[in-house]
């Protein structure tokens, strides 16, 4: 899977900028970035910090760009776009004084265009990596929310299985429109990663044989979204058997394309999708990257705090690939 992201970047030049410089983790994924070379890191903070912790941690930044809010020459300008941007709701000094965080600044250079991309949360929370996307870079046109998908990867018995599982780390209840919005994006998100979506809306509930509202909200937002995209494979709702086992698919959903056969898998809400992916990873031996966020101007994504090297080299290509 990342053998083929590589080939892609290689093709298309990326540049992406990771919030939080001095990071062992981010530096560490720096070096090895710049010794393959198919993609162009930017490190934010200081330059004497950051070489400092690159020099102990004993990690080849050299040639690096390394951009320090406090003594960066477009500040001016980036502070005016930002007021700008954030449309009265921030002043010329709280724009100046937020563009002094790592995760503002990172988020105005993607805005500014000498970045295409944005990789952070190895020390900041997701809100933290979210909220000045959502302010700055904004939604997609047509998109009124950012959604999340995690991409798992196993290798079974000779076998490379890939999936798609969203939403598992934005949307806490989303409602029938949103859920459209989410399965679209993974869709396009699956593609990137060479799965051909097929597309399940989960419930408890498998073609009206469970009631209640959780169900309507599924099944509407399944209706929805064919209509939408009526060339891509979608079906529900569903419980998950009747996603996976083929013989269960056709059973409890006959003649669909989809049961028993999914790979893209639409969560009604955050806590059922977090459970989800989870089990997969921890019980079915998938690897999980992500959470990838969806729907906005540019990639932006977020590390977990507890990430090593490996995994911030590895989402430092996954981001780059969705530029």
């Amino acid at each position: 899977m990342f053998a083929k992201l590589i080939e892609t970047l290689k093709a298309n030049p990326r540049t992406l900028v990771f919030t939080e410089g001095p990071d062992a983790r981010i530096l560490e994924a720096t070096a090895r970035l710049k010794k393959d070379g198919f993609l162009t890191p930017i490190l934010v903070g200081t330059e004497a910090e950051v070489k400092a912790a690159a020099e102990k941690g004993g990690f080849d930044i050299e040639g690096v760009r390394i951009v320090d809010p406090a003594t960066y020459e477009g500040m001016d300008a980036m502070v005016e776009k930002m007021v700008e941007l954030r449309k009265g709701k921030m002043s010329a000094e709280d724009a100046r004084k937020n563009l002094m965080k790592g995760n503002y600044f990172g988020t105005m250079l993607v805005k500014m265009g000498e970045a295409d991309c944005l990789l952070g949360g190895a020390t900041y929370s997701t809100a933290d990596t979210v909220r000045p996307a959502l302010q700055l870079i904004k939604t997609k046109p047509g998109n009124n929310n950012v959604s999340s998908c995690f991409i798992l990867q196993r290798t079974k018995d000779g076998v490379d299985e890939r999936l798609c599982m969203g939403d598992c780390a934005i949307q806490i209840d989303p409602d029938e429109d949103a859920l459209v919005e989410t399965a679209l994006e993974c869709a396009k998100t699956a593609a990137t990663f060479g799965i051909d979506p097929k597309i399940a809306f989960l419930s408890y509930s498998t073609k009206g044989s469970g009631k209640g509202e959780n169900v309507d909200k599924v099944k509407n937002a399944c209706d929805k979204a064919k209509a939408a995209a009526p060339e891509l494979a979608i079906d529900g709702e569903m419980q998950f058997d009747a996603a996976v086992s083929p013989v269960v698919g056709q059973q409890k959903f006959p003649g669909s394309t989809v049961a028993g056969y999914a790979n893209t898998f639409i969560f009604p809400e955050i806590q059922s999708g977090n459970i989800g992916y989870k089990i997969a990873q921890r019980l079915g031996g998938f690897a999980a990257y992500g959470p990838i966020l969806q729907g906005l101007n540019a990639p932006i994504n977020d590390l977990s705090r507890g990430c090593d090297a490996d995994e911030v080299y590895k989402m430092a290509i996954i981001t780059a690939a969705l530029a």
